[in-house]
């Protein structure tokens, strides 16, 4: 009678499901190891049961350096993968970036006027609402811009003319000042040269005489004692008794 087919699922009996590891872990490191011996593979096998306790088997002197080799594999192989799709998708992109940069300009070129034989009439009238799309906004950019300055001229304007209202009212003010302050400045500037005269000039004046008043003592040919009576005459106020 054969051995019937053993269901794989975990075993609920605790002692059954040591003996079971036991079996097999013996039995899966025998396999490893006949294949390394028989087939010459490098062969590293690692176990942990449910308890954490290890068990292993390297056919190699080192089990690390099997670990670091079968990294360098591994991670070598997953960067290849990856290199090789990055520049799949860095292809793709590219061709995606030229075909659109050849419409932006083919675009341009027909805005330009240039290469226009290749357009239909609905392409040229498609061609032509564009422009003058694009002519409405700049003449609207153009006038808005216009209409800015001319407010900040008038703002400009409006200040200057405050300016010259109160510069205006300042010079009234001046001008109704200034007749009282030069009669003022006109009177000091007389005092101030009456008082830089010579004495001679300033309180020594020579008499006059009158032709119809009488002379006493008159000498027309001495002028000088004449002169020189009516000095003293003018200086004191009144006539000596000895020239009477």
């Amino acid at each position: 009678m054969g051995r019937g087919r053993v269901e794989l699922k975990r075993i609920e009996n605790k002692i059954n499901r040591q003996v079971t590891f036991a079996k097999r872990r013996n039995g899966l490191l025998k396999k490893a190891y006949e294949l390394s011996v028989l087939c010459d593979a490098e062969v590293a096998l690692i176990i942990f049961s449910n308890r954490g306790k290890l068990y292993e088997f390297c056919s190699t002197s080192s089990m690390v350096k099997t670990i670091e080799k079968y990294q360098r594999c591994s991670y070598a192989t997953l960067e290849a993968n990856q290199t090789a799709s990055d520049t799949q998708n860095n292809y793709h992109e590219y061709l995606r970036l030229k075909a659109r940069v050849e419409l932006l300009q083919r675009s341009q070129r027909h805005l330009l006027g240039e290469d226009l034989g290749t357009l239909s009439t609905k392409d040229l009238e498609r061609l032509e609402n564009q422009l003058e799309a694009s002519l409405k906004q700049i003449r609207s950019r153009k006038t808005q811009f216009m209409l800015d300055q001319l407010a900040d001229l008038q703002q400009r304007e409006q200040a200057l003319a405050e300016s010259n209202k109160l510069l205006r009212r300042k010079l009234e003010e001046s001008a109704a000042e200034f007749p009282f302050r030069l009669c003022w400045e006109d009177g000091a500037n007389q005092a101030m040269q009456q008082s830089r005269l010579p004495h001679s000039e300033g309180f020594f004046q020579p008499l006059g005489l009158n032709s119809s008043s009488p002379h006493f003592g008159y000498n027309p040919v001495n002028t000088d004692e004449g002169n020189a009576a009516a000095s003293a005459h003018n200086m004191n106020g009144f006539i000596h008794g000895w020239m009477l």
